[in-house]
């Protein structure tokens, strides 16, 4: 859907007399490279991200590389809803388009240049899945003229096998390559490659939670952590927050999403941060996450401390953490008196062992309930007191 959508939005904008710049497929952080690099008022990314192709939908970028606020894309979508009031341009008013041809070149440099120049990846045997999406050139290109031997996977796009059973959101196969190549380390980009799952040699994953731990002590180390914190959002393991706590790390939470993450980094001057699932935001080289150069980062890691991925990135043993969604027919369940009461009473319980997010879908009538304590039993408890007090109510 891309081919129909990109010609569409390249119309649109000529018609109002905009310029447009191609870049043909690119991972979501080139396009918000390119936007600043290029001092383009806009940024669009046409991406499925990490769900099947025919989820495609677009993502957008300021002048400044960084994506719009809520405010912005609702006033957007508000002229959208309006739309005589849109000024087309007269003939001699058209805009132009062309293509960048060295788009994916100048992207490529620009993750490279993210990578100490005193190291080499020579070597590493790494194992790459780019899940059939936009970084199936970059990725391989990256690591291999950094000195990586590469095994790769998903670097065959067809326009319909995006995501499709492999990739971040589909790891398996990369981990079982990694042991069946004696490979050193593996990473999964997701679709648009803005999120990345990486590997030890072991087959063992590496979720987000363990890379912002890796790189924050890091640069922590060699004085590089900005405001001396970490920006997470709620779903991040308890395990983070202690680890970070006993080096003298803040540990900033936000509600569920990159661009709130994104937000608050920029609002206290952080430049480390990121989600459980892989997105993670390093602010110094980046406006939004980037798979690669995250795992650039923690390859740094692992070549300058010269040991195992298997034992440079387990940095903390995370809490037993449990998920319940709920799914209700109506009404406002988490606003009866009876259900808060009981969320008070089991978060007093758990104290400071535990932690209790409860929030509901934005899509679909379904709440979600997240335990996590140091017991097995403690989530138990606290997860069925819950979500049958949930369920009581939505009855």
């Amino acid at each position: 859907s891309g081919y129909l959508l990109e010609p569409a939005l390249t119309a649109g904008f000529i018609a109002v007399g905009m310029d447009v710049v191609l870049l043909g497929p690119m991972p979501t952080p080139a396009v918000g490279m390119l936007t600043r690099s290029l001092r383009g008022d806009l940024g669009v990314m046409i991406s499925a991200s990490h769900n099947p192709f025919a989820d495609n939908g677009i993502k957008l970028f300021g002048p400044d590389g960084y994506k719009p606020s809520d405010e912005e894309e609702l006033a957007i979508e508000a002229r959208m809803d309006d739309l005589a009031s849109v000024d087309l341009a007269p003939p001699d008013g058209l805009g132009h388009a062309r293509r960048l041809d060295d788009a994916m070149g100048r992207y490529i440099e620009f993750v490279k240049a993210t990578f100490p120049r005193h190291l080499r990846l020579d070597g590493l045997k790494i194992v790459v899945d780019c899940a059939h999406g936009a970084a199936y050139r970059a990725a391989p290109r990256i690591l291999y003229e950094l000195g990586a031997e590469i095994v790769t996977l998903g670097v065959a796009p067809d326009g319909f096998n995006i995501n499709k059973g492999c990739g971040a959101v589909a790891p398996d196969i990369m981990q079982q390559t990694v042991l069946a190549e004696g490979a050193d380390f593996g990473l999964a980009l997701d679709g648009d490659a803005d999120r990345v799952v990486l590997s030890c040699e072991k087959g063992r994953l590496i979720d987000g939670d363990q890379v912002l731990a890796l790189i924050a002590d890091y640069w922590k180390k060699v004085g590089r952590l900005s405001g001396n914190g970490v920006v997470a959002t709620v779903m991040s393991n308890l395990g983070l927050e202690h680890y970070l706590g006993e080096r003298g790390i803040d540990l900033l939470r936000t509600p569920v999403g990159d661009r709130y993450v994104v937000e608050r980094m920029r609002e206290g001057g952080y430049n480390v941060g990121g989600e459980q699932s892989g997105h993670i935001v390093l602010s110094d080289h980046s406006t939004t996450g980037d798979g690669l150069i995250a795992a650039l980062q923690v390859l740094a890691v692992l070549v300058e401390e010269g040991h195992p991925a298997s034992e440079v990135t387990r940095c903390f043993e995370p809490l037993p953490q449990r998920l319940r969604n709920l799914r209700y027919d109506g009404g406002a369940p988490l606003e009866d008196p009876r259900v808060q009461q009981i969320v008070e009473d089991e978060r007093a319980n758990l104290g400071a062992h535990g932690r209790i997010v409860i929030r509901p879908s934005g899509t679909e009538p379904v709440i979600r309930v997240m335990v996590e304590a140091e017991r097995d039993e403690m989530i138990e408890r606290a997860m069925d007191s819950i979500c049958g007090a949930i369920a009581g109510a939505a009855e």
